[in-house]
């Protein structure tokens, strides 16, 4: 992936993660408050869906475990749109479902493609902020200078 593609993925990825966190937080606590819906401790399926939307939201925000958090937040999200929303009608613009929709294709499409940029992920496995490997750069640059050693001898 070159270094604009990562950029914004690791951006897309932050602010889907941070907006998942934040609608988990919501359900959780209810705050902040955009429904006014909050759910008892352990009570299925709402605190579980909350609890995967905070931390899992958290975890894909931060990109730590990006893509393990990001296939559990689209799969709870395809659990959703099949159980809650499928019911009342196929189209996600009919029966409510487009959030979820949105969000389980966002997930697994992070999930196939890794964190990108500015993921803790890229730091525990030795990578730049921009998610290339720091070795390869260095090794990238120094072709390029045997190179033009060769070209000038």
């Amino acid at each position: 992936m070159n270094r604009a593609a990562s950029i914004v993925l690791g951006c897309v990825r932050a602010l889907v993660g941070a907006s998942f966190a934040v609608h988990g937080s919501a359900i959780l606590f209810g705050t902040p408050a955009i429904s006014g819906v909050t759910t008892k401790f352990a009570e299925w399926p709402g605190w579980w869906a909350g609890l995967i939307e905070l931390v899992g939201g958290a975890a894909v925000a931060i990109g730590l475990a990006t893509r393990a958090a990001a296939l559990l937040c689209s799969g709870s999200m395809a659990y959703a749109f099949l159980t809650v929303h499928l019911p009342h009608g196929v189209l996600p613009i009919n029966n409510g479902g487009e959030p979820a929709a949105m969000f389980c294709w966002a997930f697994f499409l992070i999930a196939v493609l890794g964190p990108g940029a500015f993921a803790i992920d890229n730091a525990l496995r030795g990578r730049s902020f921009v998610g290339r490997r720091k070795d390869a750069r260095r090794r990238a640059g120094a072709d390029t200078v045997d190179r033009a050693r060769l070209s000038t001898g």
